[in-house]
């Protein structure tokens, strides 16, 4: 930049500007907002200094950094799960656009490597392993396990530790860990978690807390409570929630004109194909998923209901 530039404001602008996106390289956390902002800045500036000299590759660079920005704006809008320029309502996700895929490939893990059959072992397969999902170990209390197995609770843990699947400490029973309080936990393990084993994915710990709480969510949903969903139902809002697009339809657009394969989703449930529809009417009851639920074509196909839109899982 020539010392000499006028107007004197866009020599300040410039050198501002290069100030500013130094600091932001220097930042722990990236900002795609700020960082979309000040792309618009360099646009305006480059565009003003083109002007001011006559140079076209100056104004070359200012087309350039009006594409970043806009660019920068579609990331943060798929990491966020928002629509841009008023294309709708906006939805504050809980989990981002990658935290999403993370999340199926967890329920993929679980739906293929569950060492029981039945959806109640597989509900305590999947919250537990997003617990242990780093370190092969998790804490879990009483209310936990209650909370998501009711009165199977015992039986569901002690079945998983009998088949090795889940490992809890020496001397301590299925029993005690139902008896166990937030305050001192019970840590449990699971072996083919360990990270000296073969990993079957990879977060961090912000992205499993994330995965974890999500999972909280669906399965505590108050609806789902209220109308005593079992745990095949609330199985099937967790697989529902998480293989949607932004706007609320089951599965991708173009993979068979939409929906979810029936066999899939049953295999992850614990069910038949040919009873997923009576749970799916079951989530319609308590507004997890909006009505015209189809299975026809051995796809299943709907919407998730408006109040969900926050939990869905961005595909």
């Amino acid at each position: 930049m020539p010392d000499d530039l006028q107007p004197e404001a866009l020599r300040v602008e410039l050198t501002e500007l290069g100030d500013a996106f130094r600091a932001y390289q220097r930042r722990p956390e990236p900002d795609l907002a700020d960082l979309a902002e000040l792309h618009d800045r360099k646009a305006r500036a480059f565009a003003l200094w083109a002007d001011v000299t006559g140079d076209a590759s100056l104004r070359e660079e200012a087309d350039r950094a009006a594409t970043a920005a806009r660019t920068t704006r579609e990331m943060d809008a798929n990491r966020r799960g928002i629509l841009l320029d008023g294309e709708g309502p906006v939805v504050e996700r809980l989990l981002t656009r990658g935290q999403g895929v993370h999340l199926r490939n967890v329920l993929e893990h679980v739906r293929v490597g569950s060492p029981l059959p039945r959806a109640e072992a597989r509900l305590a397969v999947l919250m537990i392993t997003m617990r242990a999902a780093r370190a092969g170990t998790g804490n879990v209390t009483g209310q936990d396990l209650g909370g998501w197995l009711q009165g199977d609770a015992e039986r569901v843990l002690q079945e998983l530790v009998d088949v090795g699947w889940l490992l809890l400490p020496e001397d301590v029973t299925a029993d005690d860990a139902l008896t166990s309080r937030p305050e001192e936990p019970t840590q449990v393990t699971v072996p083919t978690l360990i990270p000296t084993q073969p990993r079957p994915f990879f977060f961090g710990k912000v992205t499993r807390a994330r995965l974890s709480g999500w999972a909280q969510k669906v399965v505590g949903d108050r609806k789902l409570r209220k109308k005593k969903a079992g745990a095949a139902t609330r199985l099937l809002a967790v697989y529902t929630a998480a293989h949607c697009r932004p706007d609320g339809c089951l599965g991708d657009a173009g993979e068979d004109g939409g929906g979810l394969a029936l066999d899939t989703v049953a295999s992850f449930c614990g069910l038949r194909p040919e009873d997923v529809a009576e749970h799916a009417g079951l989530l319609i009851a308590a507004g997890w998923l909006a009505e015209e639920v189809d299975t026809a074509g051995e796809r299943l196909r709907g919407r998730l209901a408006e109040r969900v839109l926050p939990l869905s899982g961005l595909l």
